[in-house]
């Protein structure tokens, strides 16, 4: 049990466990009738109410184990004065940030909310009781929003981790879909070009044959006109 740090709930002395159960056994051979209702709670009902609330603090120390109350002593106006300046010390002591949630302003709060807990509990113990029921409340509030927080981060971070790996899926639709995208326009590229090459063989073999045409009929036409000519020179020769 390491020793417990300061905190700004005021506790008595602290004394060794022998001690503090030789105490507690004087205390119990000294109890008597129980006082009436209407009368105010005394001493050691209010302790074991502090103590209730408050838990003593232990440790060990060089083979002792010692143990800690919380203080029964009423508060002055000077106390809870000097409670606000540890209070607001602690805060710079420990670099506490001053918005939004920080653990250490929360502990910081919570033990000066135990120490003012305390102080009405030594006036009134019903009020400190109340005062009691009050801080747990919060507490099972705050742990529900930090559960729920806790809840709602683990699920934002299976969402982000579910759209990181749809992402990467995408990406890798959209590499295959590229490379699917130039095979496609490849092949496009080479039909073009076959078409090309074809409509070039195309034309060169229309013009070689209207070429082979054109001398066919020039031939025909010049060897018209010389069989025409010879026929009219044999018929020009009989009527003579």
């Amino acid at each position: 049990m390491p020793v417990p740090q300061a905190s700004l709930v005021k506790y008595d002395n602290p004394i060794l466990v022998s001690e503090a159960k030789r105490k507690s056994k004087n205390l119990k051979g000294k109890k008597g009738k129980l006082p009436p209702v209407e009368s105010k709670p005394s001493i050691t009902q209010t302790e074991d109410i502090l103590n209730s609330i408050l838990p003593p603090r232990e440790w060990e120390e060089d083979g002792q184990v010692w143990i800690q109350y919380v203080s029964s002593t009423p508060a002055t106006r000077l106390d809870v004065i000097n409670l606000q300046e540890q209070l607001d010390a602690r805060i710079q002591q420990r670099q506490a940030r001053e918005t939004g949630i920080c653990p250490v302003r929360e502990e910081l709060y919570a033990q000066c909310f135990d120490e003012l807990i305390r102080q009405v509990t030594v006036n009134c113990a019903e009020r400190g009781l109340l005062l009691l029921r009050v801080r747990d409340e919060i507490r099972m509030t705050i742990a529900a929003y930090k559960t729920l927080y806790e809840s709602s981060v683990a699920f934002g971070m299976r969402k982000a981790l579910q759209a990181e790996q749809g992402k990467a899926d995408m990406l890798a639709t959209i590499r295959q879909l590229e490379r699917e995208k130039e095979d496609l326009e490849r092949q496009v590229q080479e039909l073009n070009a076959k078409c090309e090459a074809i409509e070039k063989r195309e034309i060169e073999r229309r013009q070689a044959d209207d070429k082979k045409h054109q001398d066919e009929v020039n031939f025909l036409r010049r060897a018209n006109q010389q069989l025409t000519t010879q026929l009219q020179t044999i018929l020009g020769t009989n009527k003579k």
